[in-house]
């Protein structure tokens, strides 16, 4: 078994690209509500009740610094919190279950085919030694029990969905042949082979350059706008959480100190921690995503 394929969780069979619309009345796919993360080792709280809701087509962003409690209140809502963290409050719930109550073999099946993510470093997902094409089709036989000549197909698909130019090309390149930004695809396309509802993307465009960074968030949108897949968008920078969020989390010592409509929020924030960190942000261009019309 490849590193891609350990590192993708198994799932149910779906379409490569579902389609699918929200309503103003949807039901949440993923809802967050005072979720408290502790840490056993020293019974730290480290996260102290982050509360949000996603429905079909939904985009919700958390930044802070580092050490914030971004990634580990995302690994709670996927049930991979490392050793000695759990949640110690709140609840998580994925379609109306309580994650609490989940059994590993529904774990299993919930991961890929409802709930995916895709993390910030393409070369730990990814095997060097292998071809892109066999560890996409290896995920894609685990997610949809598809035959080898299928699942070739299927994954020629799902490299074209992530617009990668040469999909062909693509298959039968080794990862140091391959860009970040289309590593980065790589793991997208692996992510979304399930047809899941809900994706995570931690720090997913944070090691690229400006160029390709915007070229991955018009494609997240564009999957959103297809399918209706509802994001939680992690990240430490206020102009990718401007372009894409309707929603926006400001973290700070494992505090949500800021939450709102996202044009609300960097418009008129109320925290002085929000302030500063628009404030330093400034200088990179910020305000083109913040116009007054878009803000109306």
């Amino acid at each position: 078994m490849t590193t891609l394929s350990k590192n993708i969780a198994l799932g149910e069979t779906r379409s490569v690209l579902p389609h699918a619309t929200a309503g103003p009345t949807a039901s949440p796919v993923l809802a967050v509500r005072d979720v408290r993360i502790v840490d056993r080792a020293n019974d730290r709280e480290i996260v102290h009740g982050v509360s949000f809701e996603l429905t079909p087509g939904k985009v919700v962003g958390i930044v802070g610094e580092s050490g914030s409690g971004k990634t580990l209140t995302c690994r709670a809502t996927l049930g991979i919190l490392p050793a000695h963290f759990e949640i110690a409050g709140g609840s998580v719930e994925i379609n109306g279950t309580d994650i609490a109550a989940l059994t590993g073999p529904q774990w299993t099946a919930l991961r890929g085919a409802v709930i995916s993510a895709v993390f910030q470093d393409p070369a730990s997902y990814l095997n060097p030694s292998i071809r892109i094409g066999p560890q996409i089709v290896e995920v894609v036989r685990s997610k949809k029990g598809l035959k080898r000549r299928e699942a070739r197909h299927r994954a020629l698909e799902l490299l074209r969905a992530v617009r990668l130019r040469d999909p062909e090309l693509v298959y039968g390149q080794y990862t140091y042949e391959l860009s970040g930004g289309m590593l980065q695809r790589v793991l997208i396309a692996a992510a979304i082979a399930a047809g899941p509802q809900i994706l995570i993307a931690d720090e997913a465009t944070t090691a690229l350059d400006v160029t390709v960074q915007a070229e991955i968030l018009d494609l997240l949108a564009d999957l959103r706008e297809r399918t209706g897949l509802a994001l939680v968008v992690v990240s430490h920078d206020l102009a990718v959480v401007a372009q894409l969020c309707d929603e926006v989390l400001v973290m700070r010592q494992g505090d949500v100190v800021e939450h709102g409509p996202t044009r609300a929020v960097l418009h008129d924030p109320r925290h002085e921690y929000t302030r500063l960190l628009i404030a330093e942000h400034e200088q990179y261009g910020l305000e083109k995503f913040l116009t007054p019309k878009e803000a109306s």
